[in-house]
């Protein structure tokens, strides 16, 4: 079976190279993606610009309006921690369409692969965390105003809570968010996501991988979900600068095939955004979130 993989070469741009925030990452995914034969012709889908009407069902209109024209204010480009450009504007523009798009080939396919997104920092009016807009939340309402589409699981295992996430679609009917990650780490003050599970500084693999599991089963039983959003964070790696927890490459690609294995089992679409990794080996950290991609090639190519 051939993955769907959503990408755009827009989604890396010139960028500061000292930056925190590794922006080459996504062309470089792409790039990885086609060595290994996964990424094709055959298999690339591009996405459009966001709607307009799906970015302002979840964002506040004034907000998303400063922020295409560079005027949001000194303090909230701070939050933004990012330096505006065009570039980055269209960028941010792309992203959660990609994610809409993948989760609509999820749900004819079984599965799709997204190369961005993930970005679950992102609230109402304002960005955080290199978050500027909220995907996982504007691709769940889409999915939640669309014939057949019931119930949608956002499970979040990125090793950043995903408190924009929680706090968009707190009440939102239909909408289930799950966030496992690492307790003491960004962002500070969490939100209330419908299934939140703490993990303590240097948890590995093992006891890891049990607590995935488990909560997996137990967020599949409560929400019942129609497709998941599974945000495939690679900052769990042992030696991200940005996480706290001593998961392996190898607990990581067994993380997304038991997550995948699950939801193919259960006959649940899936849709994977690759969410965050801040390696400052760029290229090791692009084959580290190309994991997800391989994994679900294989488990559903399998049977």
């Amino acid at each position: 079976m051939t993955i769907p993989i959503v990408h755009h070469p827009d989604y890396s741009f010139p960028f500061p190279q000292k930056h925190r925030f590794p922006m080459e990452k996504f062309g470089l995914l792409a790039e990885y993606m086609r060595s290994t034969g996964l990424l094709t012709r055959r298999n690339s889908f591009r996405p459009a610009p966001c709607r307009q009407g799906w970015l302002t069902q979840t964002h506040c209109p004034d907000y998303l309006a400063r922020f295409a024209q560079g005027r949001l204010t000194a303090r909230e480009q701070r939050q933004v921690n990012l330096p505006w450009s065009t570039g980055l504007v269209r960028r941010t523009f792309l992203a959660p369409s990609g994610t809409v798009l993948a989760a609509q080939l999820a749900l004819q396919h079984g599965i799709a692969c997204h190369l961005a997104g993930g970005t679950h920092h992102a609230h109402f009016d304002y960005a955080s965390g290199f978050c500027i807009l909220n995907d996982l939340a504007i691709a769940t309402n889409v999915l939640l105003g669309q014939k057949g589409i019931s119930r949608v699981l956002v499970f979040d295992l990125d090793v950043h809570q995903g408190d924009g996430t929680a706090a968009l679609l707190a009440n939102t009917p239909g909408a289930f968010t799950c966030s496992i990650h690492c307790e003491r780490n960004f962002p500070f003050e969490k939100q209330l996501s419908h299934l939140d599970v703490a993990l303590p500084d240097g948890l590995g693999d093992e006891d890891y991988l049990a607590v995935v599991h488990e909560t997996l089963k137990q967020a599949l039983a409560l929400s019942k979900p129609d497709i998941v959003l599974y945000d495939a964070g690679v900052d769990v790696y042992e030696g991200d600068p940005l996480g706290k927890l001593n998961i392996s490459e190898q607990g990581i690609r067994q993380r997304d095939r038991l997550v995948l294995g699950e939801l193919k089992r259960r006959g649940i679409p899936a849709a994977t955004v690759i969410g965050g990794g801040y390696d400052d080996n760029r290229a090791s950290l692009a084959k580290r979130h190309g994991i997800v991609v391989e994994e679900a090639c294989d488990v559903f190519a399998a049977g």
